[in-house]
């Protein structure tokens, strides 16, 4: 089990959220939004403003993991794009986190840039179906 701790503001990461969650048939992910209005009374460990600056998970055992290993076991659980445990591997980790970060610096600008808005309309009125 993989919880996720996502922003659900970003039009991007809440469309992956969606997909993982259609894909989780196993049901081996719990998706939690941090701008959810009880998210720090039940997640107090978890810095929501950290935590929007880079992708946070929590493995079943407590371990919390960041960034492209969240990510990337996410899909691993979901079995699908195993291409994406490449990202892993020594040497490209590195520079894959490296870019990784910048994604995730600029992911509204991004955003912004290929789906036209910046932030996920429907979650910031709370309206989302995720």
């Amino acid at each position: 089990m993989l919880t996720i701790f996502y922003d659900g503001h970003c039009p991007l990461c809440a469309a992956e959220m969606r997909t993982l969650q259609s894909l989780d048939t196993k049901k081996r992910l719990q998706l939690e939004d941090i701008h959810a209005d009880n998210f720090t009374e039940k997640f107090p460990h978890i810095d929501p403003v950290e935590a929007d600056r880079l992708l946070h998970g929590q493995l079943t055992n407590g371990k919390i993991i960041q960034g492209l290993d969240v990510t990337c076991l996410a899909w691993k659980l979901v079995e699908k794009h195993k291409w994406m445990q490449v990202l892993r591997w020594p040497v490209i980790r590195v520079f894959a986190d490296m870019g990784y970060k910048v994604f995730a610096r600029y992911r509204h600008q991004i955003s912004s840039f290929v789906t036209g808005k910046p932030r996920c309309e429907l979650c910031e009125k709370d309206r989302c179906d995720l």
